[in-house]
């Protein structure tokens, strides 16, 4: 009997967590300049100065920002997103296919769709509490100007954690965790096991390939690989 190929074989936990947060971290140093647009959007109206800047749009504050502070500001507080990626999106996506397999195992053959919501609340609240202070430190390095002779708080990641656990305590670097673990649960639940269920669908009706199909086959503990073997 021919045993299975490396092809055939899935991806072990410490692989999908490493590819998750790499991936994750790819997409943040793209993406980044719209998320700090995003936060100037949000607290717009904090300030209350004449002189206060106005940002209008997602490219208009990009590109207020880019010339009245300097394209570099655009990704102040990158270091932060960075670490929150390889806290956050490695473990709620890394996780999600062994945490799955935690609820289902002894139950039935395939996971079933209480097992994928189980398996996606869980990763994706695990992953906000561990994930929160650099959400937190990367929010404010996003937040804080230097126009208008204001001194910015905070000169660099390191020294902003070192100034809000000094000043605020160490909860303060779990501030605003509800709001954010509510939002991200039902993101991540949606997310993952909406795209589970997508594939499970493409996989049956032979749309798609899964990679590891033969060995779910040959052997019936490891069915789990055709639900999420690359969630």
């Amino acid at each position: 009997m021919v045993g299975p190929t490396a092809s055939d074989v899935p991806p072990t936990m410490p692989v999908k967590i490493f590819s998750a947060g790499v991936a994750a971290c790819v997409a943040d140093v793209i993406t980044f300049p719209l998320d700090t647009a995003k936060v100037r959007l949000q607290i717009q109206g904090e300030c209350q100065t004449s002189r206060a800047i106005r940002y209008k749009g997602v490219l208009g504050t990009v590109t207020t920002l880019a010339k009245t502070e300097g394209p570099m500001k655009l990704y102040s507080g990158l270091p932060a997103g960075l670490q929150r990626q390889i806290s956050f999106a490695s473990f709620r996506i890394g996780l999600y296919d062994t945490v799955q397999e935690f609820f289902s195992t002894g139950k039935q053959t395939t996971a079933s769709l209480g097992s994928k919501i189980a398996a996606g609340l869980t990763t994706g609240g695990v992953a906000v509490f561990i994930g929160q202070p650099t959400e937190v430190v990367k929010v404010r390095l996003q937040a804080q100007s230097h126009l208008h002779g204001l001194k910015p708080r905070y000169t660099g990641t390191y020294n902003a954690y070192r100034i809000i656990a000094t000043t605020e305590g160490l909860t303060g670097l779990w501030k605003g965790t509800t709001p954010n673990l509510t939002r991200n649960v039902i993101i991540n639940c949606t997310e993952l096991v909406t795209y589970d269920l997508m594939k499970e669908a493409l996989v049956k009706k032979k749309l798609l390939a899964d990679l590891y199909l033969p060995s779910c086959d040959s052997d019936p503990g490891t069915s789990l690989c055709l639900c999420a073997s690359n969630s």
